[in-house]
């Protein structure tokens, strides 16, 4: 047991305005601390232009290198899209999507990344992978032989938890949607001071270019694995149940929960480590905190709404607690309410998952007495749908 003092050497400590937060369990890593390419890195020369035009090309002069650097990627990502429509464009619209992807939703930091590794365990399901997600224009052309090369350059854990990551590692699909130019929160990562609007509320036109554009990034993740049925993983997709059952009437959900006294400070942490990482402005933190709260109102309101919606048997709720204290026996539960066949196949794929990650320890973030009862305040009929008084 360590003492006292080393245990305080090993807290992370990051600050706002007005608050110094400590994140304990993430013992210091020269692997985590290797910074991570920008994720801007794999937009496309069009949806980068958009971007930058939509939030006033409003770049702090101190990031003007790496919005250079960027717009020198955007014109060898479209140039490499190209190659792979000329060459895959047919294949990919004929392909059909035989098996509706299994989508895990949630709020960040409730388990979502947990719950996808663990989906991904079965050789009879597929994710998407990080370089799939961050090179969206071009994988099904590059993947085989660009990410040895590039590999290296990326972190091996993922700097807000420490978790494995790598270009291999399973990916939440958002990324992709976003850096191929489609609305998404994510924009607010690269302007933090200039919050992305109309993100989830679209017009008719918006709403149809971005389910041909999500349809034909299945599709070709559908090639990309063989025809077998894709695990997709997006906290965002909390917000769209409706338009993805237009899209997958079939499609069975996953929804994660978590102690919202733990996620919300988490979640502070998610986007501190998002915006400082791969902003393109200095941010003003003091806009934080409202933003989490009331995202989290929103998505959670979304959710409830569609559910009437979901057909019985295609959505399963699973509290982060559980999925922690017994995930081979939440996942066959899992497995037996959506009918996604028998578990026993998947079973020592998992076990041997859970043994590789054996001793991982969630790291804890401390909330002041004021935000408890903020959190308290904001999302207590959250806290109490979900048995967390």
């Amino acid at each position: 047991m360590p003492s006292l003092q080393k245990r305080h050497t090993e807290c992370a400590y990051y600050i706002n305005s007005h608050q110094v937060y400590r994140t304990v369990g993430m013992p210091p890593s020269p692997i985590r601390d290797r910074p991570a390419p920008s994720l801007w890195l794999g937009v496309g020369a069009s949806a980068w232009a958009r971007l930058l035009a939509r939030n006033g090309f409003a770049v702090h002069r101190s990031r003007w290198p790496l919005a250079a650097l960027v717009t020198a990627a955007s014109v060898g990502n479209s140039a490499l899209g190209l190659a792979q429509t000329l060459l895959y464009g047919r294949r990919v619209a004929r392909t059909p999507v035989r098996h509706a992807p299994v989508f895990i939703v949630g709020h960040w930091r409730t388990g979502t990344t947990l719950l996808h590794e663990l989906l991904a365990c079965d050789p009879r399901l597929a994710a998407p992978t990080t370089y799939d997600c961050f090179a969206p224009h071009h994988f099904l052309l590059t993947r085989r032989w660009l990410p040895r090369l590039v590999g290296r350059l990326a972190p091996a854990r993922r700097p807000m938890d420490a978790m494995a990551a790598g270009p291999d590692r399973p990916q939440e699909d958002e990324f992709a949607l976003c850096l191929l130019g489609e609305p998404s929160p994510y924009e607010r990562v690269a302007f933090p001071n200039r919050p992305a609007t109309g993100t989830l509320d679209l017009s008719p036109a918006a709403a149809r270019r971005w389910k041909r554009t999500f349809y034909r990034l299945v599709q070709a993740l559908t090639i990309a694995n063989s025809g077998r049925r894709l695990v997709l993983k997006s906290p965002p997709h909390t917000a769209r149940i409706p338009t993805l059952l237009e899209l997958f009437p079939d499609a069975r959900f996953v929804h994660l929960v978590r102690d919202p006294f733990a996620v919300y400070p988490s979640t502070l942490h998610l986007w501190r480590v998002l915006w400082t990482a791969h902003g393109l402005q200095r941010p003003a933190w003091d806009t934080l905190p409202e933003y989490v709260l009331r995202t989290f109102t929103e998505l959670y309101a979304r959710l409830e709404a569609a559910r009437p919606l979901v057909p019985p048997g295609r959505l399963y709720d699973l509290r982060y607690e559980d999925l922690v204290r017994d995930p081979v026996g939440r996942l066959a539960e899992l497995y037996r309410a959506l009918d996604l066949g028998d578990f026993e196949p998947a079973r020592p794929h998992v076990e041997a998952y859970l043994a590789g990650v054996k001793g991982y320890e969630t790291s804890r973030h401390l909330l002041t007495p004021e935000e408890r009862d903020t959190v308290d305040c904001r999302w207590r009929e959250v806290i109490e749908q979900y048995g967390y008084s």
